[in-house]
């Protein structure tokens, strides 16, 4: 699999959310001054420990121009779960204030070489990857988070320094690839 590497362009994409709209990376770029992409799905319990954490991130940073953005490439015949329609209904049910989109083909997730759920990629307003890997250093435990790697970066990027941790090692749930 070739990975988006960091300081590289992130692919763009083209994909339903569960909104019923079409959500074009290409067009985020344009209004934001930071995406972040978030590979996640509907069943995995990583992603359910930092969903609350995912939100508040989203309300903390949208004023400074910072969009979230949720993509679900599970396989849905392997994992029901995760199928459009689920998705649909796990974004009501947790109230997402980010869009929640299904990436059928898995083509944005090779691209960008996305391996687990969560799975963060930073992006500036050109489309480079500045930070990939995990949101922070404790998924089941917020109160005993000591680094904030994604919120880290965000924040050194909006403030046009270098991201000083621009990687790290994904928990979380493997991403499931169709057979």
């Amino acid at each position: 699999m070739t990975a988006t590497p960091l300081g590289a362009y992130a692919p763009d994409f083209e994909l339903p959310g569960t909104d019923e709209q079409v959500h074009h990376l290409a067009r985020y770029l344009e209004e934001f001054r930071a995406v972040v992409v978030v590979f996640m799905c509907n069943h995995c319990p990583y992603v359910r420990w930092y969903l609350n954490r995912l939100k508040q991130i989203q309300a903390d940073f949208e004023a400074q121009g910072v969009k979230l953005i949720g993509i679900n490439a599970n396989d849905a015949v392997q994992y029901p779960d995760d199928s459009f329609e689920n998705m649909k209904t796990f974004a009501a049910e947790n109230s997402l204030n980010f869009p929640y989109i299904r990436d059928v083909t898995q083509d944005v997730a090779h691209c960008f070489g996305a391996e687990k759920t969560p799975e963060v990629f930073l992006l500036d307003a050109g489309g480079v990857v500045c930070y990939r890997g995990q949101i922070d250093d404790n998924a089941n435990d917020e109160q005993a988070v000591t680094v904030e790697y994604l919120r880290n970066a965000i924040s050194q990027l909006l403030a046009g320094e270098p991201v000083s941790i621009p990687q790290t090692e994904p928990v979380g749930c493997s991403v499931k690839w169709r057979q």
